[in-house]
């Protein structure tokens, strides 16, 4: 499975905790484990499942004495969408300020590294830039809000692909580079 598949597991675990959560808002920490564990997860997983959703903003805990209680988001939707988007800016300005260094440490690592470090920054652009879409796409759907960072990270793609193109080493790396960029293109869902 690739890493841009959605893991079902994962999905169905925070889905049975969200839906525990709904169905039951009373219930403390220790009777929701009690609910949820062993019938449908370990404990471990359980709290990995909860800790997810709380980063994801589709939980929120409250403290009453020395018993925690969970209860969705309200309005996780909006809020959800506002960590997406500071999620992706923190990514593109990261990338932004990496990239900078990139060109002048580039040529003075080995070729595994070279292979290693360009297919990182180029699927971190590729992703970054899905974030954009998905946060234009859901804002508003007839307007691209993010041009100026669509187009500043093409720019930053190519400017990659260069720094790669101008090495001594190209002949062996850009084979293996654009290999695993194979791996991120669509394929037809109905194939599958």
């Amino acid at each position: 499975m690739s890493q841009y598949e959605p893991n079902s597991e994962i999905i169905r675990r925070e889905r049975t905790v969200m839906e525990h959560i709904r169905n039951n808002p009373n219930l403390h920490h220790n009777a929701l484990v009690k609910m949820i564990v062993p019938k449908f997860m370990a404990k471990t997983t359980f709290e990995k499942t909860r800790d997810s959703l709380v980063e994801k903003n589709l939980i929120t805990v409250n403290v009453d004495g020395n018993m925690k209680f969970y209860a969705p988001t309200p309005n996780y939707e909006s809020k959800t969408l506002v960590h997406f988007e500071q999620v992706t800016n923190t990514s593109f300005h990261n990338l932004k300020n990496f990239i900078r260094r990139f060109a002048a440490d580039y040529h003075h690592k080995d070729a595994d590294e070279k292979i290693h470090i360009s297919n990182l920054l180029l699927r971190n652009l590729l992703q970054t830039d899905t974030g954009f879409t998905l946060l234009d796409s859901t804002k508003n759907p007839k307007k691209t809000l993010y041009r100026d960072e669509h187009l500043e990270i093409q720019q930053l793609i190519f400017h990659v692909f260069k720094v790669i193109c101008d090495d001594k080493d190209f002949e062996n790396i850009y084979p293996s580079i654009v290999g695993n960029l194979g791996g991120l293109l669509p394929k037809d869902f109905l194939d599958v």
